[in-house]
């Protein structure tokens, strides 16, 4: 097992009506900016639950945060910050609201004139505005980790920052959200949820057996689950287990001690800045052409996740080649198209190059657990995955 520090400032308060605790967990005399998206949180009741816990609390709103954050947007909001003299935030949504609280919890202390270097140059936020946040959307552990992803549509980047300065104070996640969420981001967070383990997990054999193990119970749930929650989200004890499987997989837990791997994530965030495709169905996209590409030397723990996880038999190439193709399988039982064909883009043939075109504007393609996925690995993976 690696050497690792592991450091999880988080307060997590799990269960319902856990937005009562947020009078008592934001300095009284803070002026809080809220953030959240789209406006479901206003058709589903979140909103009047939190403004409601919120009586007596100096508060400015901002909405409309994208499912994959955008910058132009965060800037906007970067401007309420300043000139409102914000001094905490509450990010009310999923993964792409409280990331973009991230962002702007890192631009509100930059002292550099551009904020997008933060991302550009993998600036590590040390100190950020405070903030916590009020979970929506069970899928990418933000609530609970110090990562990001924010998006740059003008040209065409999707990038990732983080740092201990980003960890929020607190995060409430009420399991009884997951019964008003559509049947897209049910299977969105299944498989976004799904993947975060498999980066952790899918490398090769290590003396970590500990964390294959927590790793095998969130994925061996995520799919006893599943179809549960896709056809009875209000099933409160089923969406507590998915809710928390989403946060497991990606607090920094299973990937301590461990080598990782996350070129899944790297391409399929060029698919989604290339494509606008949901963050999750990229995921789907690349894990199984992935794998196939990497079969001899993911092999033996793709055979342990296909004896321990799927219940597979045989040597361990039969098992290793099962396994790939009953996840596939799994994806699609969700209702999620597992290659870039099941998706209505033009010219889907050029995309390989234009890809790496775009990955290596930004820094050498060098991916992978062993460091051995390059330019040309990762156009023989999309073209597998046309």
């Amino acid at each position: 097992m690696n050497n690792f520090n592991l450091h999880l400032p988080t307060q997590l308060y799990f269960g319902k009506d856990q937005h009562l605790e947020l009078p008592r967990l934001i300095p009284a005399d803070a002026k809080v900016l809220m953030l959240y998206g789209g406006g479901s949180i206003k058709r589903n009741g979140i909103y009047e639950k939190v403004t409601h816990a919120l009586q007596g609390f100096e508060i400015v709103e901002f909405g409309g945060i994208e499912a994959n954050p955008q910058y132009s947007t965060l800037l906007r909001a970067l401007e309420v910050i300043k000139r409102e003299k914000i001094t905490f935030m509450l990010a009310v949504g999923g993964g792409s609201v409280i990331d973009g609280t991230k962002f702007l919890a890192a631009a509100a202390l930059y002292k550099g004139e551009e904020p997008w270097d933060i991302l550009a140059k993998g600036i590590r936020t040390e100190v950020g505005l405070p903030f916590g946040t009020v979970l929506t959307l069970p899928a990418t552990g933000s609530e609970m980790n110090s990562g990001a992803v924010i998006s740059r549509k003008e040209i065409g980047q999707k990038r990732a920052m983080g740092g201990p300065g980003l960890f929020p104070v607190f995060s409430i996640s009420d399991p009884s959200v997951v019964a008003s969420l559509p049947q897209r981001q049910l299977a969105n967070g299944i498989v976004d949820a799904f993947t975060h383990v498999m980066e952790q997990y899918m490398t090769y054999p290590t003396a970590a057996t500990l964390q294959d193990r927590i790793s095998e119970g969130i994925l061996s749930t995520l799919m006893e689950i599943s179809e549960t929650v896709m056809a009875r989200p209000e099933q409160y004890d089923v969406a507590a287990n998915f809710m928390w499987c989403c946060n497991m997989a990606l607090n920094g837990i299973i990937q301590k001690g461990v080598p990782t791997d996350w070129s899944i994530h790297a391409i399929g965030h060029e698919i989604t800045a290339a494509y606008g495709i949901d963050h999750a169905r990229t995921l789907a996209i690349v894990l199984p052409s992935l794998y196939r590409h990497k079969l001899d030397k993911k092999e033996a723990k793709l055979a342990q996740y296909g004896r321990r996880v799927l219940g597979l038999t045989g040597d361990d190439r039969a098992v290793a080649t099962a396994a790939i193709d009953k996840t596939e399988e799994f994806f699609r039982s969700l209702g999620i198209g597992t290659t870039l064909s099941d998706y209505e883009i033009d010219h889907p043939e050029s995309f390989p190059a234009q890809c790496v075109a775009a990955m290596e504007a930004q820094r050498t393609i060098i991916l992978g657990e062993h460091k051995d996925i390059r330019s040309t690995d990762v156009k023989t993976i999309l073209k597998a995955a046309l």
